[in-house]
């Protein structure tokens, strides 16, 4: 392809994404059975000759813009998903051109740097120690995978075993402590290193999820405890100030799941939730949620660089290290994409306020949804402290058949889920765009669904 007709290319690519977002309120919220139908547009076997990129581009706007999910509009409320704030967007849209690999500094100087101030604001955003690693991976799953993998490395080098050069065959045991409401991405992260999901210790909850500080198990210096910031059904905080003291007069290392939590450490509103949370030794954040940034954009962050160097670094002669950052050392990707761009595009033009006015807006977003709902005769099953809302009518058939007549009406859409036993529908409030308007809007959706049924 010549320059000119990439040119051209990309204006069409341009013009095609300012009509998709012209019309992101007019569109349906989900895809209605008729624009799913256009998926059928892309059924055929590959070309033995290339298509014309124009003709395929115009393809994946006609065929395949209609059956997005509107995730970039304002009511969009299924499981935690943000929406992508406008400045980073531009960047993303800049950094794909440059198609950066962000592993080593020789590959991409400015990635480097920019992955480097990246580190430095996360740290100072969330009051962590001076000196905290962190690594830019595609979500709290790899995250998680990470903080607990140097977290089970050094707890079992403390038993003199070296888990890099010895493996897990014949290893000590390394005991784990998490709550019983703790995210299925957590379960999974201890079954993929090797440390299994049915051979931990499981912390009674309240009815908030929340672990009870009087029974969560004996700690000691060869445990893994794992805290949640941010259930993901209620929204609630483990008691992370008393948990975390405990924990590290214990000498155990303490792992915080904080998903779409973790930035509540921005808002003075909503810090008394988080704080503690910075006693701990790693932390798991996606930026993609919350903070809207685009996706995939999580985070690793570790206390002890060294530790998370150790578990993740791979080595090769034709490797050129330089006396700066090489991102590949944390994390367990070496080809990545250059996340760290529109990260530090979202930060930089958000700043310290604009991150602290988000979190603020979406929680007061949330009580409005619950305050609203509540006033039309729906049950609220959590205290709404921060971004979630659980949602029930009388019983489980009728809250089940309201939600899918809500999801099936293109007006808003949410997500079902199972709290205390009970069908709920689960109201994710994480978008930037959402206004009192939308609000109102899906709460008038919510009762056209519960009359229908």
């Amino acid at each position: 392809m010549k320059q000119h007709d990439l040119h051209a290319l990309l204006d069409q690519a341009h013009q095609y994404a300012n009509e998709y977002i012209d019309h992101i309120d007019q569109r349906p919220v989900y895809p209605d059975e008729e624009a799913l139908k256009a998926l059928n547009d892309f059924e055929q076997a590959m070309p033995e000759e290339g298509t014309d990129p124009a003709e395929a581009l115009k393809l994946l706007h006609q065929s395949g813009s209609p059956t997005t999910v509107a995730q970039t509009g304002g009511r969009y409320f299924g499981f935690v998903n943000g929406g992508i704030h406008p400045p980073a967007l531009a960047a993303k849209w800049l950094a794909d051109t440059w198609d950066q690999n962000a592993a080593l500094r020789v590959m991409s100087p400015i990635t480097a740097k920019l992955e480097d101030l990246c580190e430095r604001w996360l740290v100072d955003l969330f009051k962590l120690p001076e000196g905290t690693a962190a690594g830019f991976v595609s979500g709290t799953s790899m995250s998680l995978m990470c903080g607990i993998a140097a977290g089970r490395n050094q707890l079992l080098e403390r038993q003199d075993w070296d888990v890099v050069s010895q493996g897990l065959f014949g290893a000590p045991a390394a005991k784990v402590v998490l709550g019983e409401q703790a995210h299925s991405a957590v379960f999974k992260a201890l079954s993929f290193i090797g440390l299994g999901r049915d051979r931990v210790a499981l912390a009674p909850c309240d009815n908030q999820g929340r672990i009870i500080p009087e029974e969560l198990p004996e700690l000691d210096e060869h445990t893994l405890l794992i805290l949640s910031a941010g259930n993901v059904n209620s929204g609630s905080f483990d008691p992370m100030q008393e948990l975390c003291e405990r924990s590290r007069k214990a000498g155990a290392w303490i792992h915080v799941d904080g998903a779409f939590g973790l930035w509540a450490a921005a808002s003075p509103n909503t810090y008394p939730l988080y704080q503690g949370a910075e006693l701990a030794d790693s932390w798991s954040v996606d930026a993609h949620k919350t903070l809207n940034a685009p996706y995939d954009c999580g985070v690793i962050l570790c206390k002890d660089r060294s530790a998370l160097i150790s578990a993740l670094q791979a080595s090769g002669a034709y490797l050129e290290w330089s006396e700066h950052r090489d991102g590949m050392l944390y994390t367990p990707e070496m080809s990545r994409r250059a996340r760290a761009i529109e990260l530090w595009m979202t930060l930089k033009t958000m700043g310290k306020d604009g991150v602290a006015e988000l979190i603020d807006q979406l929680c007061l977003r949330a009580k409005q949804f619950a305050e609203g709902l509540e006033q039309n005769g729906f049950r609220i099953l959590n205290a709404v402290n921060f971004n979630q809302v659980l949602v029930a009518c009388e019983n489980d058939s009728v809250t089940e058949a309201t939600l899918a007549a809500i999801q099936q009406s293109g007006e808003c859409w949410c997500g079902g889920s199972k709290w205390l036993g009970e069908s709920v529908i689960r109201v994710s409030v994480c978008s930037h765009v959402t206004t009192d308007e939308d609000v109102e809007i899906s709460i008038g959706a919510f009762l056209k669904a519960r009359k229908s049924v």
